[in-house]
């Protein structure tokens, strides 16, 4: 009988919840998660076994990880009183001319960082986790997480991951190297993820929910976008663009079949910025969460119960 169940764990799938970047637009996946633990009537954090995510998305995957948030608890995280500690300014950065500095100088969100997660370590998790981020000296991107990079804390990962060029400055870590946004990289960590949860696991029965944050479906004008330098392309959001792509979608799908789910949608009336924290835009964000329940919520139900 002992044997029995030893073999019947093995076969079960190990779950991995991968989380996009996205800044605010993250919000629309938490209120997801909030109807998928009130429909199973468990927690986000038993329902999976290994958690990733990127920018927005990887400070998602530390706070169910390393603090066992519900999403309820994660909802409350992204208040417009922690969006606005998040995203605070100094007068140089405010009136930084063509931005030349970042728009936002960091220290609001290392302390909002600091409240929720004190001085804890990446090993001291309480299931995996990793988040992406790029090492810019020595121009590669980097995993950190609770498996090879224990002792880097979560307030340096979350930090690093969530480093947006232009956003926020470069964000230093404990070992010395600096790191920007792991979105520049890969903004749906879902292939990321279901390869370490393969190693991790010793399985190739690994399964991942992936939750995105919206896709800009907006025409950009081809004759128009011609004439664009460096400050065009700005003001009409090439960072957006590079982080959008969908190929590492395509090819997640190709791969990894019916042991991939993905959650997303255009992102219709959502702001496309990373930072508009405006009453009508964090109701939009709510309700595309919601609609997005109503379109995977039985197919995601049936997904991480199989």
């Amino acid at each position: 009988m002992k044997n029995y169940f030893k073999i019947f764990s093995r076969n079960q799938s190990k779950k991995v919840l991968s989380f996009d970047g996205g800044g605010v637009r993250a919000i629309a996946g938490v209120v997801f998660l909030k109807q998928l633990e009130a429909e199973t009537g468990k927690p986000i954090f038993d329902l999976f076994d290994m958690f990733i995510g990127t920018s927005a998305g990887g400070v998602n995957a530390l706070m169910v990880a390393v603090n066992k948030m519900n999403a309820n608890e994660l909802h409350e995280f992204w208040s417009k009183d922690n969006l606005m500690t998040n995203m605070s300014a100094s007068w140089i950065n405010t009136t930084s001319f063509l931005h030349t500095r970042p728009k936002y100088d960091g220290v609001g969100k290392k302390e909002l960082l600091k409240k929720y997660f004190s001085d804890k370590s990446l090993g001291e998790a309480k299931k995996p986790v990793m988040t992406l981020s790029y090492d810019v000296e020595n121009r590669k991107p980097k995993l950190l997480s609770s498996i090879d990079t224990p002792g880097i804390t979560a307030v340096s990962a979350a930090s690093a991951t969530s480093a947006a060029p232009i956003y926020y400055p470069t964000s230093e870590i404990e070992d010395g190297t600096w790191h920007i946004d792991g979105g520049i990289v890969s903004n749906n960590p879902s292939l990321i993820g279901y390869a370490e949860g393969m190693k991790y696991f010793k399985s190739d029965n690994v399964k991942v929910l992936s939750i995105g944050t919206g896709i800009d479906r907006a025409k950009i004008d081809g004759p128009t976008s011609q004439k664009w330098g460096a400050l065009g392309w700005l003001r009409n959001d090439i960072i957006g663009i590079m982080l959008e792509q969908n190929m590492d979608h395509e090819i997640a799908e190709d791969l990894m079949k019916e042991k991939y789910l993905r959650i997303n949608s255009a992102t219709e009336k959502v702001n496309k910025k990373l930072d508009d924290t405006s009453e009508k835009n964090l109701e939009r964000i709510h309700l595309m969460g919601m609609e997005w329940w109503s379109e995977f919520g039985d197919s995601t139900i049936k997904f991480v119960n199989s």
